[in-house]
């Protein structure tokens, strides 16, 4: 499949090229068909090109220590992936596996350092486009560090949720109970005893019944409310903590092995004949 010079004029990366640079580098760009599935690299590994993904989809991914898959970007067509590893020659800090089938146009780096030299204004767009892939690296990272589940939930309430964690937490009060007791007296003395006021609500007080019983049913409703939510918190909170042993109990595992290699260099430097 020969490379589509116009393809390259939208692609960002190499707007600052003319025809006669985009033509000649799309004669040293190698297409490459991939399957959806497969994986093109891993992290690690060492590369010494770049992708441009011509047709597909590409996603770049990385696992954390307790094995979970972190993905950093999903990659389509014009866009460029795969040029840290192309620039400073370290292995892939990344993993990129095909999850559409298509085809990718791949660029190595004695042509790069060819084009650079004649256009150093591609060496910015380059810088551009690595800073806007660590911006998102480091937004992902922010987002899976230890987080405080009072302020993720706090951040995402209605107004009725606000409202029923409020009436929660004022019905169980010393001022509740003190204004109910006071309520209740004074309704209890104006409909019992003679102060100058006409009774309204005789014994057995049928319409203090009443407002007190609609009361308890909005304010149970309410507490439960604001109870399920405080369910849902913990639960957030309690795989957060779960999170946390997790990596806890991997940094301890890494620790012992460290130790357990230095215990036997050490042995080694003291005693070169003896072994483990």
């Amino acid at each position: 499949m020969p490379v589509d010079v116009s393809f390259l004029e939208s692609v960002e990366l190499f707007r600052a090229l003319d025809d006669v640079e985009r033509r000649a580098l799309a004669a040293t760009m190698q297409p490459r068909p991939v399957n959806e599935g497969e994986r093109l690299f891993d992290e690690g590994e060492a590369g010494k090109s770049l992708f441009l993904v011509h047709s597909g989809r590409v996603e770049l991914y990385v696992r954390d220590h307790a094995g979970q898959v972190i993905v950093l970007s999903s990659v389509g067509p014009g866009e460029v992936f795969g040029e840290l590893s192309l620039l400073d020659g370290q292995p892939r800090t990344a993993a990129a596996r095909i999850v559409e089938a298509g085809d990718l146009l791949e660029l190595d780096r004695d042509s790069l350092v060819a084009l650079v030299r004649r256009i150093p204004d591609l060496a910015l767009d380059l810088l551009t486009q690595m800073s806007r892939e660590t911006r998102r690296a480091d937004e992902l990272l922010r987002q899976r560090v230890s987080r405080n589940a009072n302020v993720d939930f706090e951040e995402h309430l209605s107004v009725f949720q606000r409202m029923a964690d409020w009436t929660a937490w004022f019905s169980g009060s010393i001022l509740f109970l003190f204004l109910h007791c006071v309520w209740f007296v004074i309704w209890v003395v104006i409909n019992t005893a003679n102060v100058g006021i006409r009774p309204f609500d005789p014994y057995p007080f049928g319409l203090l019944t009443m407002i007190v019983s609609l009361e308890a049913i909005f304010l149970s409703c309410l507490v439960l409310i604001s109870q399920n939510r405080q369910v849902a918190k913990d639960r957030v909170r309690s795989d957060i903590e779960y999170e946390v042993n997790v990596k806890a109990e991997l940094e301890v595992a890494h620790l012992h092995e460290k130790i357990d290699k230095l215990q036997q260099k050490l042995v080694e430097h003291a005693n070169p004949d003896h072994r483990l």
